[in-house]
């Protein structure tokens, strides 16, 4: 997918330090884009941008997004924003919604704010299929949500409801994309709030010990990097006035257990690899703000947005775990190490 419209554009991304913000700013550098990267490196990595520190049309602000003055100064003659930068993961917000509220809901507003006076025309911002709580329904449509069910929910849920604000009274062009799952290269598999599916792969080539959380029959619309990218450059290229101060669904829209996920890596990653042995599980008990089906209509973004999802799990699989067994080489040995697994943390970055 390549888009003209992003070239020569001035372009910010917070968080670009991160698994989806990384991505971002690698299809937007190709797209002749000339992109600046806000990070404070609290949760991404420098080796995910270190390839582009030499680009003529890359530059790196190692600030935080908590830091008023620096907002305003990034943002100043950007003609769009991505706003990806957030601490993350539904567990951490649970244990600490302090920290949680104050980098997501004072960072966001701190943007948005600077991108208005700097007149920055788009705003796209990432939010999260946690807004929608305790909602029964599936497939989850922009427009039902039900109790939110962690603070993490709430901060998301927040700032959907100050860009629709900002857009109407300020007249900058918000769009929110909630993300369903996302998983692909330069996602982490350590630390205490990494995503699932890296988590697995490591633990089967590692083998280690996985602990599922609950009964592992709750479901995840997982969803390739490469769809998530697609939509943020619709977003921001669009036309469709439509579009603006709203919401989307970012998925592949197809929905799967989490023990089918399970099986479905363990049998991709034995295809190629003789020396993976038996993947040895253990059921814990479910964590608190766990939503138990997340599955996206994503019929809104192809209606408004012209989205169509490209890659789906079993092939976004096949390329992850092509990148982990390259990056992992792990031992033949089999380790009786315990490796947790989060079962249902929407990147493990924001």
């Amino acid at each position: 997918m390549h888009n003209k419209k992003l070239q020569g554009k001035k372009i910010l991304v917070t968080g670009g330090a991160g698994f989806i913000g990384s991505n971002l700013i690698e299809r937007l550098l190709n797209e002749g884009g000339q992109v600046t990267c806000l990070d404070n490196l609290s949760t991404g990595f420098l080796r995910n941008i270190e390839g582009y520190m030499s680009h003529p049309m890359f530059s790196f602000v190692n600030g935080d997004i908590r830091d008023r003055q620096l907002c305003d100064d990034v943002c100043i003659g950007k003609d769009i924003v991505f706003h990806q930068a957030a601490l993350g993961s539904v567990p951490r917000s649970v244990k600490s919604p302090l920290p949680t509220h104050d980098v997501n809901c004072t960072g966001f507003i701190n943007m948005l704010q600077s991108a208005t006076k700097a007149g920055v025309r788009r705003f796209v911002y990432a939010s999260s299929s946690s807004v929608y709580g305790d909602h029964p329904t599936l497939p989850k449509v922009e427009e039902n949500i039900g109790k939110h069910l962690s603070p993490y929910a709430i901060t998301k849920y927040s700032n959907e409801l100050n860009a629709a604000v900002f857009g109407k009274l300020y007249g900058i062009e918000t769009i929110g994309l909630r993300y369903f799952n996302v998983f692909g290269k330069n996602q982490s598999p350590e630390g205490a709030y990494a995503a699932v599916i890296p988590k697995f792969i490591k633990a089967i080539l590692g083998g280690e010990l996985i602990e599922i959380h609950g009964d592992g029959m709750q479901s995840r619309d997982f969803t390739y990097i490469d769809n998530v990218l697609d939509v943020n450059i619709l977003a921001a290229t669009t036309t469709n006035q439509k579009a603006y101060d709203t919401v989307f669904n970012v998925a592949y829209g197809h929905h799967m257990q989490l023990i089918e996920l399970l099986e479905m890596i363990e049998e991709k990653i034995v295809a190629t690899r003789s020396n993976i042995r038996v993947v040895r599980t253990k059921h814990v008990p479910t964590r608190k703000g766990d939503i138990k089906h997340s599955f996206a209509d994503v019929s809104k973004a192809i209606n408004l947005l012209n989205y169509r999802p490209s890659v789906d799990v079993s092939e976004g699989l096949e390329k992850a775990i092509d990148l982990y067994c390259k990056a992992f080489a792990p031992s033949d040995a089999i380790t009786s190490a315990v490796m947790p697994v989060d079962g249902i943390d929407i990147e493990g970055l924001i």
